[in-house]
């Protein structure tokens, strides 16, 4: 991805476009998509956006947008602890479940050398035919 500035002469206007290059298998050539980012401002050297993401909503005044943006965080901070609560949780679990894994393995590993050692004695007892 790159920033592209084009200046215009006949509306004496640069305009910002974001470029990115792809290959186009069929003409087996580099091409590239560029979407305008906004106007250069001459004066400060800023990019001023243009088009649908530069407008300002009709519907919702700055008193409506930051009231909804504050329902929104909210809600956010309060699933982000519900969240965090249920992450902790599992990972209790998941250290409790380790532990009896652990102790499964020990207790099979026991059962294993018991196993061996009936094995021994049987085979040492053992008539030979």
């Amino acid at each position: 991805m790159a920033i592209i500035k084009q200046y215009h002469k006949d509306t004496d206007t640069t305009y910002v476009y974001e470029s990115i290059s792809y290959w186009d298998e069929e003409k087996k050539q580099s091409r590239s998509k560029r979407r305008v980012i906004g106007k250069l401002d001459p004066v400060t050297g800023e990019i001023v956006p243009t088009g649908k993401r530069g407008r300002k909503s009709k519907n919702a005044g700055p008193e409506g947008d930051s009231a909804e943006l504050a329902r929104l965080y909210e809600e956010s901070q309060a699933r982000i602890r519900e969240l965090s609560l249920e992450t902790a949780r599992k990972d209790a679990e998941i250290s409790s479940l380790r532990k009896e894994i652990q102790d499964l393995k020990e207790a099979a590993a026991r059962a294993d050398r018991c196993l061996a050692q009936c094995r021994d004695i049987l085979a040492g007892h053992m008539p030979r035919s």
